[in-house]
This record gives C-alpha cells, sequence and structure tokens, in this order.
C-alpha cells in the first residue's frame, strides 16, 4: 500500500537530475579555459517533467488498479548559449558558478521533499 509512491519518485528524480546537472557544470568549468569548448547543458526538470509524457493523472499501486505509466526518462545535455570568449571557449564562469547554486537549491528541494514525506508516512503509520 505505501510502497511506489509518486512523491518518493519525483523527489528521487529531482536529486537525479539535479546530480547529472552538477556534473555537466563541474566539466564546463574545467574546460574554461580549453579553447574552442563550447558549454553544455541540462534542460530544467521542470520542463523535462512536463514533456516526459507523464500522465499527472492516477497511477496504479497494484495489479488491477487502474492503468500505471511507464518509469523515469533520461534527460539529454544540450548545448548552453556561448557568451563570446575572444578565444572561441564560450564558458563564463559566473555563469556556471551561478547555475551551481541553482542545482544546489533543487537538490536541497527534492531532499526536504523526500524528508517530508517521510515524516508524514511516519505519522501516518502512528510512528514518529
Amino acid at each position: 500500500m505505501f510502497y511506489d509512491l509518486n512523491v518518493f519518485k519525483t523527489a528521487y528524480a529531482m536529486a537525479t537530475h539535479a546530480g547529472q546537472r552538477q556534473s555537466v557544470i563541474a566539466r564546463n568549468m574545467a574546460n574554461a579555459d580549453t579553447p574552442g569548448y563550447q558549454p553544455r547543458d541540462i534542460e530544467p526538470f521542470k520542463k523535462a517533467f512536463e514533456i516526459s509524457g507523464r500522465d499527472v493523472a492516477m497511477t496504479a499501486t497494484r495489479a488491477g488498479h487502474l492503468h500505471g505509466v511507464g518509469g523515469p526518462k533520461p534527460w539529454a545535455e544540450i548545448e548552453a548559449a556561448p557568451s563570446g570568449d575572444p578565444n572561441g571557449n564560450g564558458v563564463s564562469v559566473e555563469e556556471e558558478m551561478l547555475k551551481g547554486v541553482e542545482v544546489k537549491r533543487q537538490h536541497d528541494r527534492a531532499l526536504a521533499i523526500y524528508k517530508s514525506s517521510i515524516t508524514i508516512l511516519r505519522s501516518s503509520l502512528g510512528r514518529a
């Protein structure tokens, strides 16, 4: 009954997305001085979640109960907008740092959703 809850799947997807985006941002920063390197990024979680084909309607929790939808979709890297550096490198370290802060907030939000959901679940079971 309390397994396979969508709130945990969403929190997991948010945290996974944040981890993948942080990896791409770190790679961009590592190549900040590489001539001709163009920065990469991952589309925002909200956009990826909206076009992932997920139905927001009720999903099945057990066999014979409605018809559930499939699993999560992977996020594809996209080319980020270049900043126009003279050596042909499109990486702006300042922009990458701001993206890193945004990703940290997204990851913290995913953890907060997970912790809050665990607390609610434990309370509903009579455990503190």
